[in-house]
């Protein structure tokens, strides 16, 4: 008896969750500038740290085994991923330069002075983040499932013996 009282209580917690879910949106926007500032500064602080993992990689020379090499090409990913995010919250901060039009909607536009639509063209290049993000994810999963078929090989060339 106190086991079904437990589980309806646990199915309707998880009815309530889904049904009282709200729509996330991908783009994080920053009503402030502190939240803009700190959310830049963590940018660069993971920037730092990909660039650090890519000098110990290329320094213990790991980057010679297949699955380290991929870690690194995905460290170099993120940092370009890390860099273009930055470039685009900078520009969303200048309505000066152009106007972002239904923002946050399937149907979003850039107006922009056509004497100065390079910014625009950059935004929107820029915006194309997942070209970076997705091979950096892909690249890491590649090294670390590597990595592990690596250790599971030794583990189990080691029990045989």
């Amino acid at each position: 008896m106190k086991k079904s009282y437990v589980s309806i209580t646990l199915w309707g917690l998880a009815w309530m969750l889904l049904t009282m879910a709200q729509p996330a949106g991908a783009t994080q926007v920053h009503a402030e500038p502190e939240g803009l500032y700190v959310h830049q500064i963590a940018h660069l602080f993971f920037i730092v740290s990909m660039g650090i993992l890519i000098y110990w990689l290329r320094e213990w020379k790991l980057v010679e085994q297949k699955g380290w090499r991929l870690v690194q090409y995905s460290s170099l990913f993120f940092i370009l991923w890390n860099i273009d995010a930055m470039i685009v919250h900078y520009l969303d901060e200048q309505g000066a330069i152009f106007q972002t039009i239904n923002a946050g909607t399937d149907y979003a536009s850039l107006a922009s002075d056509p004497a100065s639509s390079g910014p625009a063209l950059l935004y929107y290049l820029a915006k194309l983040d997942h070209l970076l993000c997705v091979p950096a994810i892909v690249f890491l999963y590649a090294g670390l499932r590597h990595l592990l078929q690596q250790a599971q090989a030794a583990k189990s060339s080691d029990s045989a013996t």
